[in-house]
């Protein structure tokens, strides 16, 4: 099986299962394949953002302390081998192809002995845990998908460590549509024997689930003290930070970000004092330098600016506008805008409202997106809209709109689908 045949043949896996949420699928299917998962050392993350981030930062650290370090990150942005990585490097193309055709031969074994069909996501973790298994990892991080309880990388036993990032308001269909029954649905990942670590910034509602299901796992919860998360003197839209005398200048703009990095220390600082795993200072600020990811307030050019952003639900508009504002960059942006129909747009429009002087709404590449005019209709309550045509047509309108009125730049944000499509745009016209 190739590469390309091999994300044709997942894709066509159904995206979510019927019934009740439940791990069996998973379970059934990783007992087909041997159980990898029993041979691997896990960080395990959960939470509604900075999953991608952390899991990112933490991973890089542990191959810069010379652990060979498997990484999965959910969704992919630019390409599907994003999602499996080992020290940085994605899966090879045709290693992708040979395990996606076993894992998919064992999900053929389970439907044919009448067993319901693992979805999408429990196959691509399949192949994820599966590759890092023989590969030999030191250590896995594992990003989850949805939720936490009932995701598919939740069928691996206690993790080392289990990291929750901030918990707001997404797929509320699924998880809950308050913060303490979300938060609960991530604190599903918190087991007994593993150590927690948690978003120092966490909403007061989601705390008591995640106490809860810590007291219930007989372990306690480490938080970074915001007030030793210590902004240093840097440029705009740079992030240079200290914590606990760890001094790093990292690649990802923004408050929101310097507290994930917070995590990324005390995560590798545990696994040092509670597990004896050796890890320098020297491991842990050139990991966390090293640490990149596109399209979480990437600055594709700074003058004039052309940033992009896959924020895709309130939380992460907030921290996006916060991030510009404190930038300086309040009310003198052209926004390019893009969003899935199942994203609670409204808070996303009003947070962003102030940051853009004009929006040029556009169509996602995704079925579930709401198209350009239907967002432009809801952004026009907000601000002044204006659907923009397609995505490049757009990005052309809104340059020239902030170069006719003098604007600082433009910032395409919305959605990770939006993100794959623009980025390679945007840095055509960087290069302008």
């Amino acid at each position: 099986m190739t590469e390309q045949q091999a994300v044709q043949a997942i894709h066509a896996l159904p995206r979510m299962g019927t019934g009740k949420p439940t791990l069996e699928r998973m379970h059934a299917l990783l007992d087909t394949l041997g159980n990898p998962e029993n041979k691997l050392k896990c960080i395990h993350i959960a939470g509604t953002n900075g999953k991608g981030t952390l899991s990112t930062m933490t991973a890089s650290i542990l191959t810069h302390a010379g652990y060979k370090t498997g990484l999965t990150i959910s969704p992919y942005v630019l390409d599907f081998r994003e999602r499996f990585q080992i020290d940085g490097e994605m899966i090879p193309p045709q290693t992708l192809g040979d395990l996606a055709e076993e894992v998919l031969d064992a999900v053929d074994e389970l439907c044919a002995a009448g067993k319901p069909s693992p979805v999408e996501f429990e196959v691509v973790t399949a192949i994820a845990l599966l590759w890092f298994a023989r590969e030999k990892c030191d250590f896995v991080v594992l990003e989850t998908g949805l939720g936490g309880r009932f995701d598919a990388t939740n069928a691996i036993p206690a993790p080392l460590v289990a990291a929750i990032t901030r918990i707001g308001m997404d797929h509320m269909d699924v998880l809950g549509d308050t913060l303490a029954a979300i938060a609960a649905e991530k604190a599903g990942i918190i087991k007994e024997g593993c150590a927690v670590i948690c978003y120092p910034d966490q909403p007061p509602e989601a705390m008591g689930p995640l106490l809860t299901a810590a007291t219930e796992a007989h372990t306690s919860i480490q938080t970074p003290d915001l007030e030793d998360i210590l902004p240093l003197k840097c440029r705009p839209l740079q992030n240079y930070i200290d914590y606990g005398g760890y001094r790093v200048m990292l690649s990802f703009p923004g408050k929101h970000q310097a507290n994930h990095a917070a995590m990324a220390i005390e995560i590798a600082l545990t696994l040092w004092r509670q597990y004896g795993y050796d890890i320098s200072d020297e491991a842990i600020e050139a990991g966390l330098q090293a640490a990149h990811m596109p399209a979480r307030i990437e600055v594709i050019r700074r003058h004039p600016l052309l940033l992009l952003d896959g924020c895709h639900n309130p939380d992460g508009a907030a921290a996006l506008a916060a991030t510009l504002s404190e930038a300086g960059y309040e009310g003198n942006l052209v926004g390019v805008m893009g969003v899935l129909k199942d994203k609670d747009h409204g808070p996303m429009l009003e947070a962003l409202s102030k940051t853009f002087d004009k929006v040029f709404t556009v169509t996602p590449d995704c079925p579930r997106a709401m198209t350009a005019e239907e967002l432009e209709h809801a952004a026009r309550f907000h601000l002044d809209a204006e659907a923009g045509g397609t995505v490049r047509e757009a990005i052309r309108k809104a340059v020239d709109y902030a170069d006719y009125h003098n604007l600082a730049g433009v910032v395409v944000c919305g959605s990770l689908y939006l993100a794959a499509e623009a980025r390679p745009i945007l840095l055509e016209e960087a290069e302008n």
